[in-house]
């Protein structure tokens, strides 16, 4: 196992950085997507521009850290996907799976939560298939 922290391993950078391009490539609808560790650093993110100074990054891994103490405390097994639903669009945070590390996307609300879901979890399942 690498001792390089993901958002300095190139090649999990590269295989990031992929990944979140072909979600562009199946969805249209994708509005920004990133690619993060459990502590907050973000790995890879699309479009180049950056959302908020890296506070997308801190601000998703918080919540998915509540969301993993919410399913732990309810003991209702681990916590696979977290969805934050708005007027103008929907933020899906998916984990990789078998990885320390989180998909989030932010889908405008053309797009369909089904599509959205299921286009984030292939996304994570591919990102897993690369790091394996």
């Amino acid at each position: 196992m690498s001792t390089v922290p993901a958002h300095h391993d190139p090649e999990i950078i590269a295989n990031g950085a992929e990944v979140l391009a072909n979600m562009k490539e199946l969805c249209s609808s994708l509005v920004y997507a990133a690619l993060l560790t459990d502590d907050g650093f973000e790995v890879a993110h699309l479009p180049a521009e950056k959302v908020g100074d890296n506070r997308f990054a801190s601000m998703a891994s918080s919540v998915q850290a509540l969301s993993d103490a919410v399913t732990r405390e309810l003991q209702i097994g681990l916590s696979s996907y977290v969805i934050i639903a708005s007027d103008h669009g929907h933020v899906i945070q998916r984990r990789v799976p078998q990885h320390p590390l989180v998909l989030a996307a932010l889908f405008d609300d053309d797009e369909t939560l089904g599509k959205a879901l299921s286009i984030s979890r292939l996304s994570a399942e591919r990102m897993s298939a690369l790091l394996t």
